[in-house]
Parts: C-alpha cells; structure tokens; sequence
C-alpha cells in the first residue's frame, strides 16, 4: 500500500480536503527549507523480448519494508514509481535512490521481470497499455476516455521545500524561463511506436494529450494561484490539486515546489545532477531572484523554447528575450551555473551541479539512437537501457 506519511514526495495517493483555502494551507513549520526529493517514473520489462510488462499489481504486492513505502502504481499498468524521502543533502538522495533501484531490481528478478528507466518505452503500442487498478485510475480513465489509454510516459520529479508560499510563488513564476533548459538537458525519448521521430523528448509532445499540462502562466500572488484552483475544485473539473500536470506546481501540503518537465534518466548519475540544478535554482529564485525577470521573459518565449527543447534537447538553440538572440543549450547552462553556484555550495551539492555539464556535452537521445545501431535494434537498445538500471 502506498505511504501517505513519506514528504515532500509521493502526493498522488492521500486524499486532499477540498473547498476555499482548505487545500492551500503551506506545510507547518518544522519543514526545513531547500530540502530535495525526487520520484522516478520506472518501466517494467518482460526479458524475453523486451516489451513492457503490465505486471504493477504483482510486483507490488511482494514489496516490503523501506521499498514497499518508497515505491507505487502509476496511471499504466507497467509503471512503477520510486521516490526517495526528503534530503538536505542531494548526496544522501543519490544513495537512497540507488539503494531502491537495488532491491527492486532483486524483487523483479524473482518475477523474471526486469526494469529500465527513460521517457518513453522505444517500441511500445497504445493497443498493448493497461490502466491500473484503483480508484484515482478508474477516475482518470473516465475524466479522459482513450486518452488515458495512450503509451505510458515516464518523468523525473523533483521537490524542493521553500519557507512560505509566496517566496515559492515567486520562485515557481520566476522557474518558468529555466524550464525549457532542464526539458532540454533531460530529453530522454527520442524513439516512439518503433519509429525514430526526430525528437529528443517525444514523451513531451505526447504527455501534451492530457489536460492541466505545460508550463502555467504567471500569478501576481499567492492568493491568485490558489483562488484559481480553488475555482477549478468548487466547478469539479478535477478532484483535487494532484490532478494539475502542469510542469512546474506548488504543492502546499509539503510546503515544495514540484519540478515535473523533465524526462526519466536513465542513470540515477544523471538524475542527481538534475536534482541539483533544480534545488540551486529554486533557493536562487526564491532568495534574491537574479535569474529570471518574468517582464522580460515572454510567454510565447517560454512556449517556444519549451518547444525547441523537446524537439533538439541538448543541441537546441533557445531565444534569449533578453539579448533579442538565440543561445546554445551549452551557453545557456554555464550562465545558469554561474548564478548557482554560491547557491550549490551552500546546499552541498557543486560537484553534482557541475556534472550537468556532462547532459548538455553528450545529449542522452544520442547515445539511445546508437544503441539502437546494434545488432539487436531497439529490443536491443532496451536491454541495454535495462543493464544501465
């Protein structure tokens, strides 16, 4: 059964009070701020020919101990979800998430099932995908009819706890204008149906199927972000807030901002260097805002890098609304990492930082297009991913 007492992460199960304010409340003092956790999106595989197995249910009814309360279902049957606890330190996440990637991948060895970790499955059909059990499932598969039935995706979520709702208010407007970077950096889908599609994260463009996702747009406050949900909550457009995808959301419960644009990494290496960009760049939004000026920042702007990103990860070239030109991914990362760095290593986390440089010199799409090359084409390219979990 999935833990409900397990924060800033693993929100999507415990029941939220709905009705005016009552969900919005931020999370009690005691919360240490700029704290990090992380949820992984994880596919599970059939070895014998490498397929994905909707086999959730069974795998988590062996579960037990640390991996049963760190671990749930998703929308698909063939997903699973691993999340660490909250951490100070990006480090000690790092340890945590490898030490769950262990004992799970034990547990499904004796299922003769293994798992990998990407933003899409490469050869999957939407004719094969099976929705989970359970009643926030059965909910969606009403609320969206086929559409919750297209391929699963798989995502890379990050927390960060911030002191008070507006200074995470801010923070969330102002992170608007780094997320195409983090999209870019992570884009980890380059194939879909078997096909090669030219995108580095095609698991974007697909996820973009589902109502409430994309970037937000702005809000003056606080009180506009939450009277806007609150809207949505009294008109039951959706149940609660956990059904609002959008990339970047507040989550008052945890007191956190919940990072959501980024592709599943396919090495925890990976994924601790996103969780240290992401942590540095939310303490340096909420605290002295340097990075991001929202008048300057355009909407479109944001949509369109958001684009350029999914479609060229890594090698895009983004539009700086600032200089009136276009910058290299690259560019863009050493400026980012210039103003995050006093920030980085205060929180203990500049050598993971620094790593990122490593997405934006060999973008992940690439290396999955030449394990594709092999002899074993795309069945091979997922057992590779698969020997990398």
């Amino acid at each position: 059964m999935r833990s409900e007492t397990i924060s800033p992460v693993g929100e999507e199960a415990r029941p939220v009070q709905t009705g005016t304010g009552a969900w919005s409340d931020w999370a009690p003092a005691g919360v240490t701020p700029w704290t990090v956790g992380v949820e992984e999106e994880v596919m599970l595989l059939d070895p014998t020919d490498w397929s994905l197995a909707s086999e959730a249910d069974a795998v988590m009814a062996r579960l037990t101990g640390e991996l049963e309360t760190h671990t749930s279902t998703e929308t698909h049957g063939s997903a699973l979800e691993l999340r660490t606890d909250p951490h100070e330190n990006v480090a000690e996440g790092l340890s945590q998430l490898e030490s769950l990637r262990c004992e799970l991948a034990e547990e499904l060895a004796t299922l003769d099932l293994k798992a990998a970790v990407a933003g899409l499955h490469p050869f999957t059909q939407w004719q094969s995908t099976k929705i989970s059990e359970g009643d926030r499932y059965r909910f969606l598969y009403g609320s969206m009819r086929e559409l919750a039935r297209r391929e699963p995706t798989f995502a890379l979520h990050v927390h960060v706890a911030v002191p008070d709702p507006e200074s995470a208010m801010l923070a969330a407007n102002r992170l608007r204008s780094h997320l195409p970077l983090l999209l870019a950096l992570s884009a980890n889908s380059p194939f879909w149906q078997g096909r090669e599609t030219g995108l580095a994260s095609a698991r974007t463009p697909l996820f973009q199927a589902f109502p409430r996702v994309g970037i937000p747009r702005a809000f003056n406050d606080y009180e506009e972000y939450v009277s806007t949900i609150d809207l949505l909550l009294r008109c039951e457009a959706f149940p609660e807030p956990t059904f609002l995808w959008w990339d970047v959301r507040l989550q008052p419960r945890f007191g956190t901002i919940e990072v959501r644009i980024m592709d599943a990494q396919t090495t925890v290496t990976d994924s601790v260097a996103l969780t240290a960009l992401v942590q540095s760049l939310i303490r340096l939004e909420a605290t002295d805002g340097s990075g991001a000026d929202p008048a300057i920042d355009l909407p479109e702007v944001i949509a369109e890098n958001r684009f350029l990103a999914a479609r060229d990860g890594a090698e895009a070239s983004l539009i700086d609304a600032r200089s009136g030109q276009r910058a290299q991914v690259p560019d863009v990362l050493e400026s980012v990492l210039a103003m995050c760095t006093p920030h980085a290593e205060d929180l203990g986390c500049l050598e993971e930082l620094q790593s990122t440089r490593n997405l934006a010199s060999t973008p992940r799409p690439v290396r999955q297009l030449d394990l594709a090359r092999g002899p074993n084409k795309l069945p091979g390219l997922v057992e590779a991913l698969s020997a990398l979990f």
